[in-house]
């Protein structure tokens, strides 16, 4: 297995990271909640997400919008969706990365999300049995996610 780096270098006396690797979350999903959520007060992105996975706030689709639906309560956009299983995912990893913060000594109510960022992952390949013994191929995508808090 090879070595495991972040895109960014940090200070680690002010920050603290997390990542998640082949996660089975959809890596489209992934970059559009990451891109929403990033430079955000850690509180303010949990209550994002926390809000996305009960159905209550969609994100904004910017990138990956081809026939994506309309939604309400987007702010200067108006294609999105409820990415649930991603965004319970990353909300894993940002508490992982909170929990490391509050392990070196930050205080977590200064926190904010410095660098955030989903990467397509390695795919898992699979057969799906079709009809006169043929198969398809049916592969699974992961992503890998990095998450790093920033004391303010």
């Amino acid at each position: 297995m090879s070595d495991i780096e972040y895109s960014i270098d940090p200070d680690p006396k002010t920050t603290s990271k997390a990542m998640g690797r082949e996660l089975h979350i959809s890596p489209k999903d992934s970059v559009e909640i990451c891109d929403s959520i990033r430079g955000k007060d850690l509180s303010k992105a949990k209550e994002i997400l926390k809000g996305v996975i009960n159905k209550e706030k969609p994100i904004a689709y910017k990138k990956h919008n081809k026939k994506k639906g309309h939604r309400k309560g987007i702010e200067k956009w108006d294609t999105g969706g409820y990415p649930e299983k991603a965004a319970s995912e990353i909300l894993k990893v940002i508490e992982n990365a909170e929990s490391n913060a509050e392990y070196k000594g930050l205080e977590i109510n200064k926190l904010r999300i410095k660098h955030i960022a989903a990467k397509r992952g390695t795919e898992i390949e699979g057969m799906m049995p079709r009809a006169f013994g043929r198969a398809t191929p049916k592969n699974t995508k992961t992503t890998h996610v990095e998450v790093v808090l920033e004391e303010k």
